[in-house]
């Protein structure tokens, strides 16, 4: 009789304990903010800068390596 009881305890303790975890972990999956995506970029004088992915175009071409170097060359140097 007993030991019964000691098993329907532990049994409810355990789905007790489940439960209120399962809560905890649904609320804070629940509770996180969205997240907006930011894209790293380097402006002309140096300075990183964190900017909002939906501003940018979409349809833009990447710049290449050789592109780059060139436009390193060109740039007029600050005095």
């Amino acid at each position: 009789m007993q030991e019964t009881k000691n098993r329907r305890s532990r049994k409810s303790f355990l789905l007790w304990a489940t439960a209120i975890l399962g809560s905890f972990a649904a609320f804070k999956m629940f509770r996180q903010k969205p997240q907006q995506d930011k894209i790293v970029m380097l402006t002309e004088d140096g300075k990183l800068v964190e900017i909002d992915s939906s501003l940018l175009k979409s349809g833009a071409r990447k710049v290449t390596n050789p592109e780059l170097q060139q436009w390193m060359k060109n740039k007029p140097s600050k005095p």
